[in-house]
Parts: structure tokens; sequence; C-alpha cells
């Protein structure tokens, strides 16, 4: 390593890969570090993304997509099915990828950019002059370095220490995050064009079991509930609770891991200092789905890098267009998405059941968004009372 860069981003995720792609193909001197040994693992992830935010920044390669849904299946407390066309499923419905590979491939074409890629290196604290962040101290192999940089990024995930160190509040309610358990099982009987989820407060209080097809028999079994319903019942035993439906399947990895479902942060940069990703709570606030999200976010910071030390002025106020561009790409459906999940996580089983009875014969991929509100609105009073709160 150096002993100064332009960029140092801490965290060799998705964000982390996607900013320093973009930030090193315009010119920048860029430092990528991961704590990990190597990148793309452990995989705390459903491994679920949308084709058109994907295509946005790679082209789809067979080498790391395993199964490509068509839709998904939603099933109420009661078993009622409601089926959902990719379109209208969710940010999360499209390709389920092999992140250990995916992950890889984007760091490479980071370090094909011009990006130096280290692994098994984590920041330690950050450098501060005149109100300013001016870089990092780094441990490598166990031996410690200040390196200075004009911009530090924080691309470390939902325990992000970069925000903290920063000053910045990245703290969650607990009803704002999920605490999430994943097998991924073989022997498993899944239709692999379909996604699968399970709503009930026996299933996942405050979340969702979900099944995402990997190819072949194998599938990533999960399952995660709100912070503040966790009680005496560990996320694993309802998980374990949950498979028993599947008598035959066999688990192969175990993860485990928290999803920031919160409303957007007030604030994401700092004076030499931008969050993307996780790190800046950018996953939906539904599904806790985060890897399209974390791409967006890795590239505005990497476009707003590039200005900002070109114009010399990396500053909050130098910052404003990331904020910005963040908050039209993702931070105005985060918004509307948190609002929603506010509303259906006070819903009984009851009326979970009845909005999935309502839509049960309804063909969903031939209606909007609008329409599907609609529909749901005429055939569920309550619900049209809980939209206006929302709307107010």
């Amino acid at each position: 390593m150096k002993s100064k860069y332009d960029l140092i981003i801490v965290g060799g995720g998705p964000a982390g890969s996607i900013c320093a792609k973009t930030s090193a193909e315009q010119g920048l001197d860029v430092l990528m570090i991961e704590k990990r040994q190597e990148i793309g693992v452990p995989v705390r992830c459903a491994e679920g993304v949308g084709k058109k935010s994907l295509e946005n920044f790679i082209k789809p390669d067979k080498k790391w997509i395993c199964a490509e849904a068509k839709g998904a299946n939603i099933y109420s407390p009661d078993g009622t099915c409601v089926v959902m066309s990719e379109e209208m499923a969710g940010g999360e419905v499209g390709y389920v990828l092999e992140r250990k590979i995916f992950d890889r491939v984007l760091a490479h074409r980071a370090a094909k950019a011009g990006a130096e890629v280290m692994v098994k290196t984590s920041a330690t604290g950050l450098l501060r002059s005149d109100g300013f962040i001016k870089g990092a101290t780094i441990r490598h192999m166990g031996k410690k370095q200040d390196i200075r940089s004009d911009i530090v990024i924080g691309a470390d995930g939902v325990e992000s220490k970069v925000g903290r160190w920063a000053g910045i509040d990245t703290s969650l309610k607990l009803a704002d995050i999920e605490t999430c358990v994943q097998f991924l099982m073989t022997n498993i009987d899944l239709d692999q064009e379909y996604n699968e989820f399970y709503l009930g407060n026996e299933i996942a209080p405050g979340g969702y079991a979900w099944l995402f097809p990997k190819g072949d028999d194998r599938a990533n079994v999960g399952l995660g509930i709100a912070g503040d319903r966790s009680g005496k019942t560990r996320v694993y035993d309802y998980l374990r609770q949950f498979i028993k439906r599947y008598p035959k399947a066999q688990i192969l990895e175990m993860v485990f891991g928290g999803v920031p479902v919160c409303a957007p942060m007030e604030k994401t940069v700092e004076n030499g200092l931008i969050l993307i990703g996780d790190a800046a709570r950018y996953s939906d606030p539904i599904t806790g789905g985060g890897i399209a999200n974390a791409m967006k976010s890795g590239k505005h910071a990497g476009d707003v890098s590039v200005k900002a030390i070109s114009n010399g002025d990396v500053s909050v106020e130098g910052f404003k267009e990331y904020e910005r561009l963040c908050w039209e790409d993702i931070g105005k459906t985060n918004m509307a998405m948190y609002r929603v999940k506010e509303i259906i996580m006070k819903f009984s089983d009851e009326e979970l059941n009845s909005l999935a009875h309502s839509l049960k014969d309804i063909k969903i991929e031939e209606l909007s968004a609008t329409g599907l509100l609609m529909k749901l609105v005429e055939n569920n009073p309550k619900l049209l009372e809980a939209l206006q709160e929302f709307f107010k």
C-alpha cells in the first residue's frame, strides 16, 4: 500500500466494488480494502436481484446466475397463494445469484479499472485534520499503517464502524432491523422458476420466510424476524420449525446476520467521508434486499467523488449532489416502502389472510402497481384507512 490515495473504500461488497470501478475509470487513485480473506464470503444475503437493476451495471453471466425467476408465490398465514409476476414482485425477484462468484467478478472489474484491491485488510480508525476525515488507519497481516486520502468511503455493511467513527448516527431501533438466518439446502422440492415468500406471525413475527431457487434441487431457505418481536424464541428456532415441511431436505450451509429495514438516514456524509450500501441503510425496508441499491449508491458515490476532488471541495457541501442523487434514486422509494411496512406490521394474521383472499383470483401480471393497490383497497376497507394515514 502507498501512503496516499485519492479514495479509500472500506468494504469489498457490491457497493464498494462499483464505487471503486466508477472512480478508478475516471482517473482517481483508489484503494479498496476488505477485512475478510475472500471477497464474497460468507454470503449474508438471499442472493435475489431484479433483472433491470442488475443489467444497468453488468451483463448477466451464467457463471454467477443460479436461477432466473418468472415471479413469486406469496403465501398468507392460512396458505393462500398469490402469484406475482416478476415485474410486480419487487426488486429481489429476477435473478438468483451465486454471490461468492458475483462479488469477486465485481471486484475484478474494479481492479481492471485501476483500483488497488487488498483482502484481509481492515480499517481500525479514521484520520482527522481541520474538521475533515483525511484517511484511515489500516491493519494488514497484523501491521498497522496510517494511509491518507482525500475521501473515505464507508461500504462496510450493516455493522458499519466507519459511519460511527465519523460521528454519523447509524443506530437502529429494534423494530428497524431484521434478525435473519439462512440455510442453503439440497433435496428440496421447489418450482425453480418462482421465488417463495411466507407471511404470518407464527412463521416469522414482523418478517417473513423465503425460498430462492439455486438450480438443480437447491435453494436458499431463510427467515427474518423483527428485532422487537424476537421474544424468547430465536430466529434459528423459527427457521428450524419452518423447514419441517421439507423432511427430505439437507442443510449444506448456514449463515446469520442483521438487515436494516429502516427509513432513509438523515445524513450519509461528513467532511471527507461518504457512506454507501447497507452502511448508509439503503436496503429495502419491506424486503430487506440491498444488492441493487448498494450498486446504485456506489455508482453515485464514485461519480460525486470524482467531481468533488476535481473541484477541490470534499466537504459536506461538496457531497450534497450524492445525497440528492441517492434520494431521487433510492430514498424516495425507501421512505414510501418504510411507511407501507409500518402499516403491514400492524396487520394480524386474519387481516393478512383477507388481503390474500382478495387477490387470489386476480391476474396480477395484468395489473399496474396502482391497479393492484386499487384492488386491495376495493376488497379491504381497513387498508384504505391505513393508507389515509400513510398519505397524511
